[in-house]
């Protein structure tokens, strides 16, 4: 009995469960203790909705700001809010129903966020202030990232929409109108040193620039509208892997303009109606490793300019009725044209050197008068898309007022029985005999 008795005693002291030492494991106790943080974070998390309406104690923005907290949803009812630099701090949701006017009265900036997971929609913001030394703006986001700006009206702003320094985020649907004035109106939507920014679906007109980037990278920019703008519809320099698709630049003083950077992809974007000595559908400026596809140039006093340029493949475009198609610098290199089509411009190709260093085949000329012998689709002569006369423009611009003029027709039949007359080494030596379809 008595060995029996010691034997279940030292069996139970051996079975039982001992407490865990916090002292000596600290994993378990960091483990729990974030396991608690957690729970109480959870626990404390609901979104409220606080409602802003003229007449009743919240009549304000900035009192409905001062209660929030993050994760919550001001609804602000239709009316007119006269604010200025109205500040955002904390994560919330600022929903304008029925359109609410938040008028800046002129003076500043009209919103500025600097919380990250805000989201402004459906306000007319209207009347920022206007200023030489500082970019006074409608939204002015500084360091928000994660940022949504949707289906506002801007009206009357000196920069629309500012973003400073923000990383993520999405600006779509808004319309931006700015300030009739080529002096004292800014950019539309303007980005400096952001990234990962989506922007669909705008329609800007009226501003400096109508997109403007500047070390802006790996940004969306998506079916918007940027017309009449007072200088360029699309601006951007330093700015590389950003990608432009169907959108339409149209009738903005002086075009597009890509600057300084790499790794950009436009596809399926218009280029339409950019007239003016200085006009441009696109100009491209010491750019490289970047595509230019499915793409319309119309109607623009130059479809394309590219000056130092390096491995940009243009694809697929087609370039129609434009004083120039393409005006390439003999700085370019390694470029290449494909499958285009040329169609109803004054002059295909232009450059200001004797050199071609760059690629161009199976491009559609409406200018080709070849033979297709084999019938293969292509042509059995190779085409050589820079004229003399452009040439003869080329070194005296002048000389543009006899386009249309005899000697011009003259010397245009000439270049025709003798090629050897253009003496640039840039040519085509499979044009297709027929339009290019996309």
């Amino acid at each position: 009995m008595i060995s029996e008795f010691k034997f279940c005693r030292q069996l139970k002291h051996n079975t039982a469960v001992t407490k865990p030492n916090f002292a000596e494991a600290p994993f378990i106790r960091a483990c729990f203790a974030l396991v608690m943080l957690l729970f109480c974070s959870f626990s404390q998390i609901e979104a409220h909705e606080i409602i802003v309406k003229q007449g009743t104690k919240i009549n304000t923005i900035q009192k409905a700001l001062a209660m929030a907290q993050n994760g919550d949803i001001i609804r602000v009812t239709a009316s007119t809010y006269f604010v200025q630099d109205l500040l955002i701090e904390k994560s919330v949701s600022l929903i304008g129903t029925g359109y609410p006017v938040l008028d800046g009265q002129k003076k500043s900036n009209i919103l500025i966020v600097r919380a990250p997971n805000v989201t402004i929609k459906g306000f007319i913001i209207r009347n920022s202030g206007i200023s030489n030394i500082k970019d006074k703006a409608g939204i002015r986001v500084e360091k928000g990232d994660s940022v949504s700006i949707i289906d506002n009206r801007l009206e009357n702003t000196c920069f629309g929409i500012y973003l400073a320094k923000v990383k993520g985020g999405t600006i779509s649907g808004n319309t931006i109108h700015g300030i009739n004035s080529v002096i004292q109106s800014g950019n539309g939507i303007h980005l400096w040193y952001s990234h990962y920014i989506s922007i669909l679906n705008n329609k800007i007109s009226g501003q400096r620039d109508g997109i403007y980037f500047e070390f802006a990278t790996h940004c969306t920019i998506s079916r918007n509208l940027s017309e009449q703008n007072h200088r360029y519809g699309l601006h951007f320099m330093f700015s590389n892997n950003d990608t432009y698709t169907f959108n339409t630049f149209r009738n903005n003083g002086s075009g597009v303009a890509v600057m300084y950077t790499k790794y950009i992809s436009m596809t399926n974007n218009t280029f339409d109606q950019n007239w003016g000595s200085s006009s441009f559908g696109l100009l491209l400026k010491d750019i490289s490793r970047s595509t230019i596809s499915n793409n319309t140039f119309s109607r623009n006093t130059s479809g394309i300019y590219m000056e130092g340029t390096s491995d940009v493949k243009c694809v697929r475009n087609n370039f129609l009725n434009n004083g120039l198609a393409v005006r390439m610098l003999a700085d370019c290199e390694k470029d290449t044209f494909l499958l285009n089509n040329f169609m109803g411009n004054t002059f295909d190709f232009t450059t200001n050197g004797t050199e071609n260093l760059n690629f161009l085949k199976g491009n559609y000329w409406d200018k080709y008068a070849g033979y297709d012998l084999n019938r293969d689709q292509k042509g059995d002569l190779p085409y050589r898309p820079v004229s003399l006369y452009s040439q003869i423009i080329e070194k005296l611009p002048s000389a543009v007022f006899l386009l249309r003029s005899f000697m011009a027709e003259l010397l245009d039949k000439a270049e025709r029985a003798l090629p050897s007359m253009s003496y640039v080494n840039l040519y085509d030596n499979e044009p297709s005999m027929h339009m290019i379809q996309r």
